[in-house]
């Protein structure tokens, strides 16, 4: 049923005057203890906690795209999409070892300032520009709306009130700068994380009581008995879904790249741990680590549970068909929702509000951050006040919400929400990912080798996607780097990351050994072997979190 029962109204008013009156306090607390500076507004300098940062990392990645696209993909391809979660795992494990103590040794604060330190001012403004337009026109404007469409789905409440209201939500948080956000978050977590078990369960127990018997585990197993094929992590050649998670590459290809380049090189996720120290950077990313393995339970099940009861028939009054009578996955997650009693479906909204609310309120501060540290205080207004400089960060805000308002209605991202935001941000990815790595490690190379990557790496992706139409690429089959889709064979998205991503560093040390030559100078950055070291604690918990990983992917091989 398309509605929320007063029971419902309650627990998620409950969750609001939650989070606003702690917000507020924190709030409060902040302006007390510390002056509107421009480093403490945007970056929360030496404030947030491990378990803050931690929070604030998976509240700010996990949105409407997780809960609605990767349930749907759940229901269409099985488990294997959880490699997204668990291989961000690993991820971060590498970015708290190896990225975090770069940064944080060269008090960089931002990703355009990365670039103008170690590359020069015209490769950071380009970048600065482009993130801007990605974060509010892609990505705000993408976890506005399909958040929207996800509460409109399950309340029956007008899709663009749904949108108003989420962005004035986060428009609030986000005014109460970096700080406000950080520890808002680890509410928004729990009932994240609360909220997402609750649906796990019932979908379990459903699966259970359409087989005849009860509990939890009965229906897990169950699951793996009558959709055996949607438990396997690794895809063969002649798996249907085989062009979105291509076998091996989602080990040792293009599936390294998506996540190090989204948790490694974003403002977006990074912002969190710029402001701290690095043994709290470190601890809050192993913490998020630990949260990312926990994910699939909370998105992935569901959507699997979702699949064998519609293969029972459970849904026989067309609930996961769209108009043209095609299944669609990613109305799996929403359908099972509006199956929950009254308050638990209202802790189930709540969930998905604070998943879109934390998430809109994260991008926010950073197109703010980046238009007010990058663009502003460099080129437009060199000596604004602190004070100045926190007010414009303000107005950024809800300009940028208004704007992702106003146009996302017209970007047409409602369906596969998921692999849309993955395939069409790996455009940009392999590129922008060889400049970071090339910059970090390999002092010699030049800015006009990173110019080469940023736009290099977005002409090679256009050329790779549509050159199946124009070449017959059947000899990369044999190879697994190309399945039939309509009787084209075309390159897999991730391996077409991979590929991308080679050119650029092949390209980039080419560059940069012909002006190494002509003797152009470079701005290599301050890297020592001794950065990298971890505390004891800190590498028990990377180990565990490597051996789960190992264990997980063995089992479900």
């Amino acid at each position: 049923m398309k509605s929320l029962q007063t029971a419902d109204y309650i627990v998620f008013l409950i969750y609001f005057v939650i989070v606003a009156t702690y917000g507020y306090w924190v709030y409060r607390k902040k302006k007390k203890a510390s002056t509107t500076a421009s480093h403490d507004y945007f970056l929360a300098e030496g404030s947030l906690t491990w378990w803050a940062i931690g929070a604030s990392l998976i509240a700010s990645n996990i949105s409407a795209e997780q809960f609605i696209g990767m349930s749907g993909s759940g229901f269409k391809m099985g488990l294997a999409i959880s490699t997204y979660e668990w291989m961000a795992a690993a991820t971060l494990m590498i970015v708290a070892i190896f990225f975090i103590p770069v940064y944080l040794k060269n008090k960089i604060y931002t990703m355009p300032q990365f670039l103008s330190q170690r590359y020069n001012g015209t490769v950071a403004m380009i970048m600065a520009v482009f993130w801007l337009l990605l974060y509010v026109i892609v990505n705000l404007t993408s976890i506005l709306y399909l958040g929207a469409l996800a509460i409109n789905s399950i309340s029956g409440i007008n899709i663009y009130l749904c949108m108003y209201v989420l962005g004035i939500f986060a428009i609030i948080i986000t005014l109460g700068g970096m700080k406000v956000i950080g520890f808002t978050d680890v509410i928004q977590v729990f009932f994240l994380i609360l909220g997402g078990l609750v649906t796990t369960y019932l979908a379990l127990n459903l699966v259970s009581k359409e087989y005849g018997t009860t509990g939890t585990i009965n229906g897990f197993n169950l699951m793996m008995q009558h959709a055996d094929d949607h438990f396997h992590m690794i895809f063969k050649k002649d798996n249907p879904n085989y062009l979105d998670l291509p076998g091996l590459t989602v080990l040792v290809g293009g599936m390294w790249i998506v996540n190090l380049n989204y948790w490694g090189c974003n403002q977006y996720i990074t912002q969190r741990a710029l402001g701290a120290d690095l043994p709290t950077a470190r601890k809050g990313i192993l913490f998020a680590a630990f949260l990312k393995l926990l994910m699939p339970v909370i998105v992935v099940l569901p959507g699997i549970a979702a699949f064998v009861l519609n293969q029972k028939g459970y849904f026989n009054n067309n609930e996961l068909v769209d108009a043209s009578g095609q299944v669609v996955g990613d109305k799996a997650y929403p359908s099972l929702l509006n199956l929950l009693p009254g308050g638990l479906k209202g802790l189930s909204f709540a969930a998905l509000t604070a998943a879109i609310v934390a998430s809109l309120a994260g991008k926010a501060n950073s197109i703010s951050t980046i238009f007010t540290l990058d663009i502003y205080k460099k080129k437009i207004a060199p000596d604004a006040s602190e004070k100045k400089m926190v007010w414009i960060g303000k107005i950024v805000v809800v300009v940028s919400m208004l704007i992702a308002i106003l146009i996302a209605p017209y970007l047409g991202i409602e369906k596969g929400g998921f692999k849309y935001i993955q395939e069409y941000t790996g455009f940009v990815s392999p590129g922008i990912f060889a400049m970071f790595i090339l910059g970090f490690f390999w002092k010699k190379t030049t800015s006009n080798a990173a110019l080469f990557a940023t736009i290099g790496g977005f002409i090679f992706s256009i050329i790779l996607k549509f050159l199946p139409k124009f070449a017959d690429l059947s000899f990369l089959s044999p190879m697994g780097f190309a399945a039939q889709e309509d009787g084209i064979y075309t390159i897999p998205f991730l391996d077409r990351m991979g590929f991308v991503f080679i050119l650029c560093i092949v390209g980039m040390w080419i560059i940069s050994t012909i002006e190494n030559k002509r003797g152009v100078k470079t701005n290599g950055l301050e890297v020592d072997s001794s950065m990298f070291k971890m505390k004891p604690g800190f590498a028990v918990g990377a180990l565990i979190v490597c051996g789960l990983l190992a264990a997980l992917y063995t089992l479900f091989w």
